[in-house]
């Protein structure tokens, strides 16, 4: 196992699948994650921004999501204490209207058990997104409910919505989740990296 990230680093099953994206990019598998980490943030997949930079939520989404769990930029990247391990490891692209694409499939089929068990268990994981919650959680909710849902998953799960700017409105519509679940978070958050 010890050449996994190397292996997953690698990875181009999807090269034709990218290839026929309006962006018709290559893929770049952005790997993120030790053996150990105190907190696992279970996301999507990267965006173009984080593509071209090789590093995850190196983004105005990484920005939100930093202010929700209460950690600076510096405990954020710190893979002993966050790993980031996305349903798809990969930019899927956008599609001919500019939408992104879902994360392929084939990618969490081929790496998701094999990275989580050479991760270990984490003490806390965040579920980001609706991919997330359905592979992490088995759920056919939609976001919103299974994030209102929050309290049956805490103190180990917390699912979230994903911190994209296109979901600023539902922030609004939805103003529990910032009164509520994120100082239960940042606190939770704060629990694991100060132990």
């Amino acid at each position: 196992m010890s050449d996994l990230r190397d292996r997953l680093a690698a990875c181009r099953i999807c090269a034709d699948r990218f290839a026929a994206t309006a962006t018709g990019h290559r893929p770049r598998p952005v790997v993120w994650f030790r053996p150990g980490s105190r907190i696992l943030v279970a996301s999507q997949a990267p965006g173009l921004r984080v593509h071209e930079a090789g590093t995850p939520f190196w983004d105005n989404s990484g920005k939100r999501l930093r202010q929700w769990m209460g950690v600076s930029e510096d405990e954020f990247y710190d893979r002993s204490r966050v790993g980031i391990v996305p349903m798809a490891f990969c930019f899927p692209g956008y599609n001919a209207a500019g939408s992104d694409l879902p994360p392929p499939k084939v990618c969490a089929d081929t790496w998701r058990d094999s990275v989580l068990d050479y991760l270990g268990e984490a003490r806390l994981t965040l579920l980001i997104g609706g991919y997330a919650h359905r592979w992490h959680l088995g759920t056919r909710k939609n976001v919103t409910e299974t994030v209102a849902g929050w309290r049956d998953h805490a103190p180990g799960l917390f699912p979230l919505p994903h911190p994209s700017w296109r979901n600023t409105a539902w922030l609004k519509r939805n103003p529990w989740f910032e009164a509520e679940l994120v100082p239960a978070l940042q606190a939770r958050v704060r629990e694991e990296l100060e132990r």
